[in-house]
């Protein structure tokens, strides 16, 4: 089983965002799982332009390193999605990085796995950017088991007092990926996604069809 953390941070080794995602990381590997760390901030990743060419063949025409983060995320059982707030939202890094996944959300590629996020804030908007992240995990088709956020403000404690929760979170998606845990409100929602992206699927069948029929082979959706 392997777990991998992505981590948005521009901070590099300095990041308490990339901490936080360490903390959970850990516990997982205490749960006996692999782990593994994506730093977007280490990579060199455009910004998508919504030309729309992966659609027609699943390459985008960037020849960039998202491919080498994408077949990690693709090769793990659990994804971790970690930011800092910028702004009450996520960092630029992590959105840029969102958007060129459109592909893969659109399509599904994640589908099956589990997941969960974190964040850090000075003061305020934690909860509602790790929130937001594990909505995101579930446009993927990701379900997720949890997420936390951490106010570090000026309190140099914050993050050693986080720990044990962070940690407990990494054991609990290592749980999640062995027992196969249901959750009708998260089930019911990506239904509901697949949808729409059903149409895309379906409007490029032709130049795709292979993912159409791995659709129909999944049951979302009705071969024509």
């Amino acid at each position: 089983m392997k777990i991998t953390a992505v981590v948005g941070s521009p901070r590099g080794m300095r990041s308490r965002t990339r901490r936080l995602a360490g903390f959970v990381l850990a516990g997982a590997k205490d749960a006996g799982a692999e782990v593994d760390i994506i730093e977007i901030a280490d990579l060199r990743i455009t910004p998508c332009t919504a030309c729309e060419s992966c659609s027609l063949d699943g390459k985008c025409v960037f020849a960039d390193d998202l491919s080498v983060a994408y077949d990690r995320m693709l090769d793990a059982d659990g994804l971790v999605l970690a930011s800092p707030v910028y702004v009450d939202s996520v960092s630029g890094q992590m959105k840029i990085f969102i958007d060129r996944l459109a592909d893969a959300m659109h399509y599904q590629a994640f589908a099956g796995k589990y997941g969960c996020s974190v964040a850090t804030t000075g003061v305020s908007g934690g909860d509602a950017v790790a929130g937001y992240l594990n909505h995101v995990l579930n446009y993927f088709g990701v379900t997720t088991v949890g997420g936390m956020s951490v106010a570090l403000d000026d309190d140099a404690e914050a993050l050693d007092r986080a720990e044990d929760a962070a940690r407990e979170l990494g054991r609990r998606l290592v749980r999640a990926i062995d027992e196969r845990p249901q959750y009708p409100d998260q089930e019911a929602e990506m239904a509901e996604n697949r949808e729409y992206f059903a149409g895309i699927v379906r409007t490029n069948r032709d130049w795709r069809p292979d993912e159409y029929e791995r659709w129909v082979r999944a049951g979302w959706i009705r071969e024509e």
